[in-house]
């Protein structure tokens, strides 16, 4: 049980629940002031779903496995990836950055690097390792090529 919650998803859920409590409950009277703030959290939040769906599309062509921890059958430079190593865990940035500006919870800016930090730690760098030692050569210069985040 204890390994279906150790998944981004649901740190990111944890992270937006502290988000919206702190919106809700404690606005500690800050504010981000205006429309602005709606518009750029939709497109964050816009743009974080459609990584989500085009790096979900590369593991289905691909025929590999999506899930953190698991043992990769092929290594994916291609389309998304071919510009960024890990879109999925971007969009997950993406859509609490888009969230804590929705929901005008200022304070709760703190959540991103917080989560960028345990994603990294977490899932990023354990994945890394696994692909570098499966696709040894491949992973290398791959690495060259991509940044791991943008």
């Amino acid at each position: 049980m204890l390994k279906w919650l150790d998944l981004p998803p649901v740190w990111l859920a944890g992270a937006l629940a502290l988000a919206w409590a702190q919106a809700r409950w404690w606005p500690l009277g800050l504010s981000f002031g205006g429309g602005w703030a709606d518009l750029a959290g939709g497109l964050l939040v816009g743009g974080g779903l459609v990584l989500i769906a085009l790096a979900a599309a590369e593991f289905r062509r691909a025929r590999t496995t999506i899930v953190p921890h698991r043992q990769p059958t092929a290594m994916i430079t291609t389309g998304i990836y071919g510009r960024t190593r890990n879109p999925i865990y971007l969009a997950d940035l993406m859509i609490l950055a888009g969230l804590v500006l929705y929901w005008d919870a200022v304070p709760s800016l703190a959540l991103v690097p917080l989560l960028l930090w345990v994603l990294e730690r977490r899932f990023v760098v354990p994945e890394e390792d696994r692909l570098r030692r499966t696709f040894r050569a491949e992973f290398a210069r791959y690495e060259r090529q991509v940044r791991r985040w943008i």
